[in-house]
């Protein structure tokens, strides 16, 4: 049953990306590449300041091996699929569809380095090989993005009208995978609920306020820096997760889904409401 809802995790995520080369253009690529300044600060903040959070929790909070090993995941695990149907509101898919290619390009790299040097701060064993998850990373995110965009160019009247569709759908396949999952192993969870849950929480209110505080003079920017810090390559962690004994891991990341919306919802209408508010000044 588990290996079953992990395989319906992961072809969620790879139609979500899919979806989001249907919805986007060739041109969108280089938006994030011709603003340098708003370049790096999406980089220090998703892959520096967020897992430097993770480890500082860790080095806080008495953690079971298995909170560790599931923040491990989750704090390396950066790039932000379902942020496309997050943010439509805020007029920023350009820079929230760049910033999900270049995280997958760069998560071929990171991912298997940043695995290998926090592996031993959170006393997790795992034996990842580098060339290994950069080949699964490689097809299972590069190849759905570029089918998506190929779409996009040959059939633009297809594009427009599957792509949020196929968002919807496979958000809602992710969302209730990771329900049932936590169902099945509710007694993991239940043992999660003190610290596990505490750890996960306080990480993604560090990711949205360091997100935040890097997203530069643009509102919609800032927003969106916000929600990619915090929503976690949900595809990319069930990978790593993978590389772990046991199901807890994997249990973490499925609670991760239900956080993250706790997380970010509020933080969605208080920036939704900023705004609106903007948007009626005089």
């Amino acid at each position: 049953m588990t290996e079953l809802l992990l395989v319906a995790l992961k072809v969620s995520v790879g139609v979500l990306i899919l979806a989001i080369g249907l919805g986007a253009t060739f041109a969108d690529l280089l938006y994030i590449w011709r603003r340098p300044a708003l370049l790096l600060r999406s980089l220090l903040a998703m892959y520096v300041l967020v897992p430097l959070a993770a480890v500082l929790l860790v080095s806080v909070l008495p953690m079971s091996q298995a909170t560790k090993a599931g923040l491990l995941v989750l704090a390396v695990s950066a790039g932000a699929p379902l942020l496309p149907r997050k943010l439509g509101a805020f007029g920023s898919d350009a820079y929230v569809f760049s910033l999900v290619v270049l995280s997958s390009l760069l998560a071929i790299v990171l991912v298997p380095a940043w695995v290998a040097l926090a592996a031993r701060h959170f006393e997790v064993a795992t034996q990842l090989e580098p060339s290994i998850v950069a080949a699964i990373i490689a097809k299972s995110f590069l190849l759905p993005l570029m089918a998506g965009l190929v779409l996009r160019k040959l059939f633009p009247a297809f594009g427009e009208a599957w792509a949020d569709r196929l968002l919807a759908l496979a958000g809602i396949v992710l969302g209730v995978s990771a329900l049932v999952l936590l169902a099945t192993h509710w007694q993991v969870f239940v043992g999660m609920l003190n610290l596990g849950m505490l750890s996960l929480l306080l990480l993604l209110l560090a990711a949205l306020a360091i997100g935040h505080g890097l997203g530069g003079p643009s509102a919609d920017d800032r927003t969106a820096l916000a929600v990619s810090c915090a929503t976690r390559h949900v595809g990319l962690a069930v990978l790593v997760a993978s590389a772990f004994p046991g199901p807890k891991t994997t249990v973490m990341i499925a609670a991760y889904i239900v956080a993250s919306a706790v997380v970010s919802i509020p933080y969605l209408k208080w920036r939704r409401a900023v705004s609106a508010r903007l948007a009626n000044a005089p």
